[in-house]
């Protein structure tokens, strides 16, 4: 038997192979996903999940130092490094990257909201919005899951059920006939008559079945109608359901119709043109952080961390890494961990349905969205930093702030002050020149020299005191230096007495986005002590948030301004 076949039968062994703590962790994070309360308690979760307080401890504990939760007293919050479980699903199944340019243009031809889905079971899940910003604004986020029956993409896939589907389906319905296991959808007031809602979701089926498209008429909430068309692979399977979506203000489900379904066809056969065409070579996806596996970690934390919980999330992360799956070999060493625990997480993931195993190939399916991926790709910028900013003011007991380069002065958009009787009146919107600044300096040492030079020669400098730099020769040669030593360091030039320091905060691609600090009046240390006791937090303040947005957005734009 072929090594490709003997592991796909392998992962069809007894589920009493699964990776108990695996299987756990996986339940507290779809627990937290789900619940409306963003913050929840360990006893909480344990009452939610039926598990002993001390296991939800001891999950809790390994999911923080892996990144994927963070505390704050004693609430338990989702972090966006999470995110990084979904982007794996997103980049291996290639639909995203391959499809979603075309669903961008027709959101702009059409002014109106546009989707991407993908069948879950028998549910529905968005993996690309091309949004339109209104007063009124439709959109669902990546990673919500709808009921089948309540829109037009599940029209389109319950063609394809078979009678295991459609049993699975009827099952949902009488056991959560109002929804309520669907928070992106308002649940139903009151239960409608099975027997109706069947027969009007079968009628529809068929009909999409013929056309290869649906129409939603205000199915998930009034003033909301939409039309999906069918998308196939080149084996002819629906593998997804392109949507326009729209408001009863501007059109009627008629009207829709009749505006949307000529392109929405254009666009769907290209669609399923580009899926036939081999992709372009391109940069090997992420890897796993290999800190997830590293064993150093068990020793650092002893019996509190759950080894193979981490491993367990590596293999997840590491099916991310190429398109189109991985076998277990090929698994095992992409997570950096033995074939034994390679294979025992595989059957764990396939077990809970967030990998599926053909041919000795394992998949990620798109349930992995569910572990908080549409929660967390609604946080802001200042939602992603904050938290970071709050931990580097209480190591350094400083107030530390971010801002942006807005013109020829800096603005300030977020900031955690320290509770001092002498203290600097700075909040969110202070504007300073970015000359006197030190986030100012860094900003302005990582534009091009042209830019640079440009901006120096119209600055118009002032001794705003008598340590101020106020020639464009002096301000280029220290721009120099902060280029070359990361850091820029102002002392008493904006204002006597004040003294900050600030790093570079740069987006996924490397480009500064940002800058950070740190300041502190400059009576309660010498410069020196000042640089040793800050630079050190500060750096590790930077790093973690540039980490935390890297994973935010690979799928979606977040903008510090």
């Amino acid at each position: 038997m072929p090594q490709a076949m003997r592991e796909s039968a392998a992962a069809l062994a007894a589920p009493g192979e699964a990776v108990g703590p695996l299987e756990r962790g996986l339940t507290v994070l779809r627990v937290m996903a789900a619940d409306p309360d963003s913050r929840q308690r360990a006893s909480d979760l344990a009452r939610a999940t039926g598990l002993a307080r001390s296991t939800v401890d001891r999950i809790a504990i390994t999911l923080a130092r892996l990144g994927y939760l963070r505390s704050e007293g004693r609430d338990l919050l989702l972090a966006p490094r999470l995110m990084e479980l979904g982007n794996a699903y997103l980049a291996s199944c290639g639909l995203p990257d391959a499809l979603e340019p075309y669903a961008v243009a027709l959101a702009d031809e059409l002014d109106e909201s546009v989707s991407i889905a993908v069948p879950d079971g028998d549910a529905v899940r968005f993996i690309t919005q091309a949004t339109r910003r209104r007063a009124m604004s439709l959109a669902f986020r990546i990673g919500d899951l709808l009921p089948a029956e309540r829109c037009a993409p599940g029209t389109v896939f319950a063609g394809g059920w078979d009678e295991a589907d459609r049993g699975r389906w009827l099952a949902r319905r009488r056991e959560d006939p109002l929804d309520t296991a669907f928070p992106a959808v308002p649940p139903r007031v009151e239960p409608s008559p099975p027997e109706l809602v069947e027969a009007a979701f079968d009628a529809r089926v068929r009909e999409a079945a013929g056309l290869g498209w649906a129409l939603d008429d205000q199915f998930i909430e009034p003033g909301l109608v939409a039309v999906a068309h069918a998308v196939r692979d080149p084996a002819g399977t629906v593998v997804c359901a392109l949507s326009v979506v729209s408001h009863t203000s501007r059109h009627s489900a008629r009207s829709l119709r009749e505006h949307a379904l000529p392109r929405l066809r254009r666009v769907a056969a290209a669609m399923e043109e580009a899926l036939r065409t081999p992709p372009r070579p391109g940069p090997p996806l992420a890897a796993p952080a290999p800190e997830a596996v590293d064993s150093g970690l068990k020793a650092e934390l002893g019996p509190e961390f759950l080894q193979s919980l981490a491993r367990g999330l590596a293999v997840l992360r590491a099916l991310g890494s190429a398109r189109g799956g991985l076998g277990l070999t090929a698994a095992a060493e992409a997570a950096a961990l033995p074939r034994a625990s390679a294979r025992r997480a595989l059957i764990t993931l396939q077990y809970l349905g967030y990998v599926r195993a053909d041919g000795g190939v394992f998949t990620l399916l798109p349930r992995v969205l569910e572990l908080g991926y549409a929660r967390l790709s609604r946080l802001s910028f200042g939602e992603i930093v904050r938290p970071h900013l709050v931990e580097l003011t209480r190591q350094v007991r400083e107030s530390a702030s971010i801002a942006v380069l807005d013109g020829d002065e800096i603005r300030y958009v977020e900031r955690v002050p320290t509770a001092r009787i002498m203290s600097v009146d700075i909040t969110v919107g202070t504007r300073f020149a970015a000359y006197a600044t030190s986030m100012g300096r860094v900003l302005l040492a990582d534009l091009p020299a042209p830019e640079q030079a440009t901006r120096l020669a119209r600055t118009r400098f002032e001794p705003l005191t008598r340590h101020t730099v106020t020639t464009a020769d002096a301000l280029a040669d220290i721009l120099e230096t902060v280029r070359r030593d990361g850091y820029a360091l102002v002392d008493e030039e904006l204002e006597e007495g004040l003294r900050s320091a600030a790093m570079p905060l740069r987006d996924r691609l490397g480009s500064t986005v940002a800058a950070v600090n740190v300041s502190q009046h400059a009576g309660r240390a010498t410069r020196q002590e000042f640089l040793d006791t800050v630079l050190p937090p500060l750096a590790g303040a930077v790093a973690r948030i540039e980490a935390d947005l890297a994973v935010a957005s690979e799928r979606q734009h977040i903008s510090a301004t």
